[in-house]
């Protein structure tokens, strides 16, 4: 049978964006669909806007520090706007710089959402695509509890923060994920008064403990409140400001809420039934380790299929996806089979990839623990940038296992582990490995070499050591 195109890519984010522009420069007839912008959420309301506005909150947070302003002179928070500055960024990339890279891309853009007609037919509005292969990668959406009284005020999710005028006097941020710390610490440093109310003990409470005491002690240093173990049980608007009250009795009175409590799934708009598409439990649409659907020529990347919900996953599950679709079965690439590294934008910065201490704990993994202190590293006392570590799992054969990095340039030191994960390279290649110096990146190798040092204690290799060298 004969279809209109190669393939349709429903939604262009991240994932679909890597699909479109791939295939259409391979020569493939593509056509795009996205009902609202495109870059999805990460360019509009999500990655990026939230790191400019970090941006824009570490420089005014530099400032203070080094008392350049006068306290009288500081501009009160509500004189502040740095949200139409950030705007005018992101019309300047979609205009200028996003949109002229699908110029080969039939576009349906804003048109309406798409749904399934059929396996190898969806519709947008009043008017039907059919293609050979189709590309589900609509993302997901902010999760919003049933908190009673939440639906009578006006709180901010990502998708609403990034349209306020100017930055409120007093801020409630509910949830304690990445996204939560990473507005809470913007907005704080942007002049506004900061609570964050979390259901479990610490911020991001499933990862590695040392890292996370860190952010937290900075987080109070900087005037964070944080309530711990409860949740809303009560909203309501008072005089223009909102009130609140915890499961717990604590009440708390604010200018803005803005709810951080995780992503949820979006599909069931597309209609996927019509398809003969399945769904998990969680409503995340079912792949196959080739990224498949129960329809083989149907693929569901990034978000929407539930595993690692980040930007750059997407688009790595995007470009293996579109491969997969054109290569025979021994060829077609498992997308578990890479690590995914991610990235908490807050100061400190926090960066993991790999498996964490708990996880190799629960699967019987004998390993060891190398870790570096910032605090011991030349470079970063001269720099102050002395918060942080560097702690990498090791087996007893040297392997890596995973990496967890805090501090200043974590986000960037990070891809060198995940490189050697995914190669499954040993500790003493990153040792023999050169570094410039004098960079945060150096630590990576002083960990190698700690390591080293480590097993040079055996007398028995000091004793091979002194042999070699004196024969």
């Amino acid at each position: 049978m004969k279809y209109e195109y190669d393939l349709i890519v429903i939604g262009l984010g991240p994932a679909g964006m890597a699909v479109s522009i791939m295939a259409s420069e391979m020569g493939l007839k593509v056509c795009a669909i996205e009902k609202h912008k495109v870059g999805g959420e990460c360019m509009n309301v999500g990655c990026i806007p939230s790191k400019a506005l970090l941006r824009m909150a570490k420089t005014r947070s530099i400032f203070d520090k080094l008392n350049r302003m006068e306290l009288a002179a500081r501009p009160k928070p509500e004189t502040l706007k740095p949200f139409s500055r950030i705007q005018e960024s992101l019309d300047f990339i979609s205009s200028q710089k996003t949109m002229r890279m699908f110029e080969k891309v039939h576009m349906v853009y804003q048109q309406g959402p798409a749904e399934f007609v059929d396996p190898h037919t969806v519709a947008v509005g009043d008017k039907t695509y059919s293609a050979q292969r189709l590309f589900i990668c609509i993302g997901t959406r902010p999760a919003v509890p049933n908190f009673p009284g939440l639906d009578k005020i006006d709180y901010l999710t990502n998708e609403t923060m990034f349209a306020l005028d100017t930055v409120p006097e007093s801020l409630l941020v509910v949830g304690g994920g990445a996204i939560a710390c990473e507005m809470a610490q913007a907005f704080s440093r942007l002049g506004s008064k900061v609570t964050i109310l979390i259901r479990g003990p610490r911020l991001m409470w499933r990862e590695d403990r040392q890292a996370t005491d860190l952010i937290e002690q900075t987080f109070e240093s900087e005037g964070i409140t944080i309530l711990r173990e409860q949740k809303p049980a009560a909203f309501e608007n008072r005089n223009g400001r909102v009130w609140m009250k915890t499961d717990k009795g604590v009440e708390i009175e604010t200018e803005k809420v803005l709810i951080g409590a995780g992503r949820q799934m979006n599909n069931a708009a597309l209609k996927p039934e019509n398809a003969g598409i399945e769904l998990t439990e969680k409503g995340a649409v079912r792949v196959t380790p080739y990224l498949q659907t129960s329809q083989k020529h149907i693929y569901a990347v990034g978000d929407c299929n539930g595993h690692f919900l980040f930007s750059h996953a997407a688009m790595h599950q995007g470009m293996l996806a579109l491969i997969n679709s054109m290569t025979p079965w021994p060829f077609k690439q498992k997308f578990l089979s890479y690590p995914v590294p991610w990235t908490v934008f807050t100061e400190p910065q926090m960066s993991v990839v790999g498996l964490s201490a708990t996880e190799l704990d629960k699967r019987g993994v004998s390993y060891e623990t190398i870790s570096v202190k910032y605090a011991d590293y030349g470079a970063a006392i001269a720099e102050a940038v002395d918060t942080g570590f560097v702690k990498v799992f090791i087996s007893k054969t040297g392997r890596i296992l995973g990496t967890v990095i805090i501090g200043e340039g974590s986000g960037e030191m990070i891809n060198e582990w995940t490189l050697a994960i995914q190669n499954k390279m040993r500790i003493h290649q990153i040792m023999m490995q050169q570094h410039s110096f004098p960079t945060m990146g150096f630590l990576s190798k002083r960990v190698a070499e700690t390591w080293m040092m480590g097993k040079m204690k055996s007398q028995k290799l000091q004793k091979i050591c002194q042999w070699m060298y004196r024969t």
